[in-house]
């Protein structure tokens, strides 16, 4: 018997990155911010467990991405939509990224994600424009 995989969250970005660039598609200039919106809305989940973090995505939801906390060595936020969702990026111990984009509550999921890292990355983590040199 294995141990056992609670889910924090479950779900795709926020509705309000998708309404936002719909309306910006208007101008000709943000039509590929749109289409990224759109995409994103179709193929793009998030799965936060208290063991690991997966995101699905790309084209048609054929790419998928896991990785368990010991793995992450800095969390940064940047809030977007007046502070109603936000993009998160994941710097991993190798020095890859995962970047999570308009994400729900995004708060509430750092701080759940936070509490899940090692004291170091505990300290290299943070808000993006607090982050100490």
């Amino acid at each position: 018997m294995g141990i056992r995989e609670d889910v924090y969250y479950e779900g795709g970005p926020h509705i309000g990155d998708l309404i936002i660039n719909i309306l910006l598609g208007f101008t000709v200039i943000c039509l590929p911010l749109t289409v990224g919106s759109i995409v994103r809305a179709l193929w793009l989940r998030y799965r936060i467990t208290n063991r690991r973090i997966s995101v699905t995505g790309g084209w048609m939801g054929r790419d998928r991405s896991d990785i368990i906390y010991s793995e992450i060595a800095k969390v940064v936020t940047v809030p977007r939509g007046f502070g109603s969702w936000g993009d998160m990026v994941i710097t991993l111990r190798d020095g890859s990224r995962l970047e999570l984009r308009s994400v729900p509550k995004f708060r509430e999921v750092y701080d759940y994600i936070n509490d899940k890292l090692s004291p170091k990355a505990k300290a290299a983590s943070g808000s993006a424009g607090s982050q100490k040199s």
